[in-house]
């Protein structure tokens, strides 16, 4: 997202900063030079006066953009190219300097990086690298040396997810989980023609006007439901005769 200066359709003579989505391609690895914008509309067009690339590593430190694709080159009913967002929130924390040699064996040093994809390349990672941290047997950093082209390919994305906990007081006896998270989601992107969750087989449509229709909504009638068991009111007594405290 970046923001344009444009005059105010209604108001001419006055100006404003609106954002608007600008679209980069990312075409090789690793290799980092100049950027291009491009419209979604005129891809094919761009392709042919490309010269350069962006690198497609995204280390840690550095802004994913808001809206990360893995597209391909098909478009959707709407002229759309149909791709997979990749969303990333997790904070890993800092992880070891890669001028330690000892980071060879852990190279997280990537929020995201795209690859292209390869059979012997299956893990970023190897339960036997803990035999020698300093000659492991999976080195994740040779995966985007050889800087290939990612543009028509199979692709792989790496990304690195975890959060960073530091134990205080409040973990005893039990470790706080609100607020600790991280992950990524991969989600469709103008990959379908529209909601596909519209096909479900259990989906349920309620015409207007039916809302109060106990075969529309059964909710709307739970009065006439059978099933629901009758509980006596619950009391609360306490810890009382079960838990003594003493100073």
């Amino acid at each position: 997202m970046e923001y344009k200066n444009v005059s105010l359709p209604w108001m001419p003579e006055q100006h404003a900063m609106i954002p608007h989505l600008v679209e980069k391609t990312l075409l090789t690895e690793q290799v980092l030079s100049e950027q291009y914008s491009i419209n979604r509309y005129s891809l094919d067009k761009l392709l042919d006066s490309l010269i350069s690339s962006q690198e497609a590593a995204l280390r840690h430190g550095t802004k994913i953009p808001r809206y990360l694709h893995i597209a391909s080159n098909q478009t959707n009913r709407w002229g759309h190219s149909r791709s997979y967002r990749l969303q990333v929130y997790s904070f890993a924390g800092d992880h070891l300097p890669e001028s330690q040699p000892e980071e060879r064996a852990m190279s997280w040093a990537y929020k995201v990086s795209i690859t292209k994809h390869k059979d012997q390349e299956q893990t970023s990672s190897s339960l036997y690298s803990q035999n020698n941290i300093w000659s492991p047997a999976v080195d994740f950093s040779t995966f985007i040396q050889d800087n290939e082209s990612i543009h028509n390919q199979d692709l792989v994305a790496w990304v690195t997810a975890g959060f960073l906990h530091i134990p205080h007081a409040e973990d005893i006896p039990n470790t706080v989980t609100v607020g600790n998270g991280g992950g990524v989601l991969l989600r469709p992107h103008n990959y379908f023609d529209n909601d596909p969750s519209i096909d479900s087989p259990d989906s349920v449509y309620l015409a207007p006007g039916t809302e109060s229709s106990c075969e529309s909504n059964r909710m709307a009638c739970l009065e006439r439901e059978s099933c629901a068991p009758g509980l006596e009111p619950f009391t609360y007594h306490g810890f009382g005769g079960i838990i003594k405290f003493h100073d």
